[in-house]
């Protein structure tokens, strides 16, 4: 009980601090959990990245990005649709090199991974992925379409 009202006062003030990463600015429900302040000091956030990295793969076309801090952390929004035909807005709160961050534009799809049982909005870059296991899910995902 006594960290559930930390939680929410934290969240409260990311999005006073930060009307931009608030949920409504971000695309997502009052049930996404928030975006950390830190997610290296974040038990929760370190948690949630290493569950990410093992999560199922999706694709996820980019909506738009905002710049957290200048690592350059960045908060991703895409519209995420798996291979069982969900669609959602998945939010992936990432650090990107200079290089990848020119190369960001509205409209690319990118691989991801997120976490079925929980479909919590957050997701996470799948850079690990096989190309030809993302060729086969863009696939299918398009086969679908067609029908």
């Amino acid at each position: 009980m006594f960290g559930s009202k930390k939680k929410k006062k934290l969240n409260d003030l990311m999005a006073q601090l930060r009307p931009d990463l608030s949920r409504e600015s971000l695309g997502v429900g009052p049930d996404f959990p928030g975006v950390a302040p830190n997610p290296l000091l974040s038990s929760d956030a370190r948690k949630r990245n290493a569950e990410l990295r093992a999560g199922t793969l999706a694709l996820g076309v980019l909506v738009d990005w905002r710049e957290v801090n200048s690592n350059p952390r960045v908060v991703l929004m895409l519209d995420v649709e798996t291979a069982d035909g969900i669609s959602f807005r998945g939010i992936a709160d990432e650090s990107l090199t200079i290089t990848e961050l020119t190369r960001l534009a509205p409209g690319q799809t990118l691989p991801v991974r997120y976490r079925p049982a929980l479909m919590d909005h957050y997701v996470a870059l799948a850079r690990d992925a096989d190309p030809a296991q993302v060729q086969q899910l863009s696939d299918e995902i398009a086969s679908r379409k067609r029908t």
